[in-house]
């Protein structure tokens, strides 16, 4: 029945140069699902707008003059705002999306992602996943040195480490449960004793730790 109908992913587009934020915002109004509740020039003009316009996801650009992608993150989450973020770049760099993570995106992708790979990056992050790709984690690890150990040595079970690497590629637990011949739920318990093991509040940090600690 069309009131037992989803509402759509109200989202924000975050862009200094107007071509590419009215490109973005014409190519995603075409898409089921989406509305365009907000646009902005840069991120001080989103969080003044923000309070009275409130969102699903804020998409921006990750280098602009003025309040780029990461310190907008910085400002939500110092301001108690948790809206996920999914922030686009023209460089395929892996130490800008490790710092994206750090400050606590959700999604990080190309500029030249299609439209649709777009909308579901939307659409996942809106539903709590984080979309890793399309970095690989070959060269994030490269990034970090490991960890110093002040306790005992971190162990994940090999079941474990192949759904963290699913994890890391940015696949849901619907889709690591197909890959794994496992149901959702047991993905489920799978990340939450990773979570709990790693003493992490959520997957990308997880992700991020066990790439540091060398478990990946």
């Amino acid at each position: 029945m069309d009131e037992l109908k989803r509402k759509p992913i109200r989202i924000a587009l975050v862009d200094d140069q107007a071509l590419v934020l009215k490109g973005l915002s014409a190519l995603l109004k075409g898409l089921d699902g989406i509305e365009i509740a907000l646009e902005a020039s840069d991120g001080a003009q989103l969080l003044a707008a923000l309070p009275q316009r409130p969102v699903d996801v804020i998409v921006s650009d990750i280098r602009m003059p003025g309040v780029g992608g990461i310190e907008l993150i910085g400002r939500l989450r110092e301001s108690g705002n948790a809206t996920p973020v999914i922030l686009l770049t023209t460089f395929d760099d892996s130490e800008l999306m490790l710092a994206a993570v750090q400050a606590g995106a959700q999604g990080f992708l190309l500029k030249d992602a299609s439209p649709e790979d777009l909308a579901e990056a939307i659409h996942r992050v809106a539903s709590g996943d984080t979309l890793l790709q399309p970095v690989s984690i070959g060269p994030v690890r490269a990034l970090r040195r490991p960890e110093p150990h002040t306790g005992p040595k971190l162990h994940l079970t090999d079941r474990e480490i192949s759904i963290l690497r699913l994890v890391a590629g940015g696949y849901s637990n619907k889709e690591i449960g197909r890959s794994l011949h496992l149901s959702e739920g047991t993905v489920k318990n799978y990340i939450s004793d990773i979570l709990v093991k790693l003493d992490c509040r959520d997957r990308t940090h997880a992700v991020l730790k066990a790439i540091t600690q060398r478990l990946l």
